[in-house]
């Protein structure tokens, strides 16, 4: 801008030396070009550290970049370059018949694990029937047994013969032992089966529980076979055909988000004191020739890139530190701009208006447009 400001000064000195005749002396012609020195260099001091101008600032926009979770031949594309989409809208699909597969696979798996559960619950009443027939044999070998050995006992406590033969007594014995062998026998397959049968997860046996778990996972990969749109944009530039091979974690193609644009400006730091969230705010797009659209800041980011650390093996080098860094303004486009081809990415001159000094914010406001006029003037291809 201190082109501007001294093309209106010699326009000025112009007019003052041949139009009101001011003579042309010693005097005349330092005194003018000193004190267009220091009027222009008060002017820019002033104008800069209270109403601070960048031409750094431009149209920012979110991408997202889209991929397919799951390998396969894409067999349709539904996108197409530029037309507006809605969160959920289907980009892409991705061959479904090898996750179809899979899923009824897991899913007979699942089936059979529940039948295998239900005869699991069949085994248990089994062994229990078992158990209580084992009891049953036991009880009865047992009081056999006893009766024998009670009847031999007396006998021989009254001076009488035994009424059973020893043979017989150890048949008894033999046969009371062998029971509590087979009952002690069905009392460990009982443990068993109850073991498998109340082996849960959450309420539900392991087994199934594991296979459910396949099954939703064959449901989600079936379910990503289909790509949608993560929400309300475009696809700039779709280049993306069925045929091509879809790779889990490659990108395809780039979603523009509509709903998330920010106007950023870049500001020298000597002015950061001056500035304020509420500052009004000026700006010449490129794009808009001789147009001034009008906005206001939003906030001031209180970190700048040439300030980051992140962990590492290497200590900081002083003599690595370049580059001053500005501070990034947030800035509200207030205009309507609906009727403009603004696309995101879109350049412009910005400046910002403060409290302080508001009498110099005019000339600000003049240059900015003259700046803006300059935009007519682009001499790319001649």
């Amino acid at each position: 801008m201190v082109e501007l400001l001294i093309g209106i000064y010699a326009a000025i000195c112009f007019v003052g030396f041949r139009v009101f005749k001011i003579p042309l002396n010693k005097w005349t012609v330092p005194g003018a070009i000193l004190g267009g020195v220091a009027m222009i260099s008060l002017i820019m001091l002033t104008m800069n550290y209270n109403h601070p101008f960048t031409k750094q600032a431009r149209i920012y926009f979110l991408t997202t970049p889209i991929m397919s979770y799951v390998r396969g031949p894409i067999v349709s594309v539904e996108v197409k370059s530029n037309v507006p989409l809605k969160k959920g809208d289907v980009l892409f699909r991705v061959d479904p018949e090898p996750f179809e597969i899979e899923l009824e696979k897991r899913r007979a798996g699942l089936a059979d694990a529940e039948q295998s559960v239900k005869q699991l619950k069949s085994a248990v009443d089994a062994e229990t029937a078992d158990v209580q027939q084992a009891i049953a044999v036991r009880n009865q070998a047992e009081q056999a047994f006893r009766r024998v050995d009670e009847a031999n006992s007396g006998a021989r406590q009254a001076g009488r013969a035994a009424p059973f033969a020893d043979v017989e007594l150890e048949n008894r014995r033999g046969t009371f032992l062998a029971a509590q062998a087979a009952l002690a026998s069905a009392a460990v397959a009982l443990e068993q089966a109850r073991l498998a049968y109340d082996s849960q997860y959450n309420g539900v046996a392991v087994a199934v529980a594991k296979l459910r778990a396949d099954v939703r996972d064959a449901e989600y990969d079936l379910e990503q076979s289909v790509v949608r749109a993560p929400g309300p944009g475009s696809v700039p530039q779709q280049t993306l055909r069925p045929g091509m091979m879809a790779l889990p974690l490659r990108p395809v193609m780039t979603f523009v988000h509509a709903d998330e644009q920010y106007f950023i400006a870049a500001f020298e730091q000597n002015s950061l004191q001056r500035i304020r969230p509420g500052d009004e705010a000026e700006m010449a797009f490129d794009a808009l020739p001789g147009q001034i659209v009008k906005g206001r800041v939003r906030s001031i980011i209180d970190a700048m890139a040439p300030g980051q650390i992140q962990p590492g093996g290497s200590l900081i080098d002083p003599s690595t530190i370049t580059g001053s860094g500005r501070t990034l303004a947030v800035i509200d486009i207030t205009d309507d701009v609906s009727a403009y081809n603004l696309p995101g990415g879109a350049e412009a001159q910005v400046a910002l208006y403060t409290e302080y000094w508001h009498h110099f914010a005019l000339i600000r406001r003049i240059l900015l447009r003259m700046k803006s006029w300059q935009n007519y003037v682009f001499l790319e291809g001649h």
